[in-house]
């Protein structure tokens, strides 16, 4: 049971991140990775909330659905990754680095920020 609720809340979480993506894109025609920034930052936030406050439950499955399955499909590490590359070989050198310095640091203030709201 724990295997499918991990999946569907997966599947949301790539549902929400395409749906940024999609509204992103067509409001804002660019190559520029903000809805993978915004998603990545959004569910770092939610993992932050979501570990602090439900520690306390001794039902570890709801955590694995929470952490695993939706903050797992909404954030995407590897498109983090990929994405400066892309832009590296399009020659925007700078913001490539800047995405491979500011997503790590962005990302972790705001899962310490959804542990602070958690408290």
């Amino acid at each position: 049971m724990t295997l499918l609720l991990v999946s569907i809340a997966g599947a949301a979480g790539c549902v929400v991140r395409y749906v940024f993506e999609y509204l992103v894109r067509r409001n804002h025609p660019t190559s520029r990775p903000w809805a993978t920034v915004f998603a990545n930052a959004l569910g770092t936030g939610i993992a932050g909330f979501a570990a602090y406050r439900l520690i306390a439950l001794s039902d570890g499955q709801v955590r694995t659905i929470v952490l695993t399955g939706f903050c797992g499909g909404l954030t995407t590490f590897s498109s983090a990754l990929a994405v400066p590359v892309i832009l590296q070989r399009e020659h925007h050198w700078g913001y490539a680095a800047a995405l491979i310095t500011t997503t790590p640091l962005l990302c972790s203030g705001m899962f310490v920020l959804g542990m602070s709201l958690a408290h």
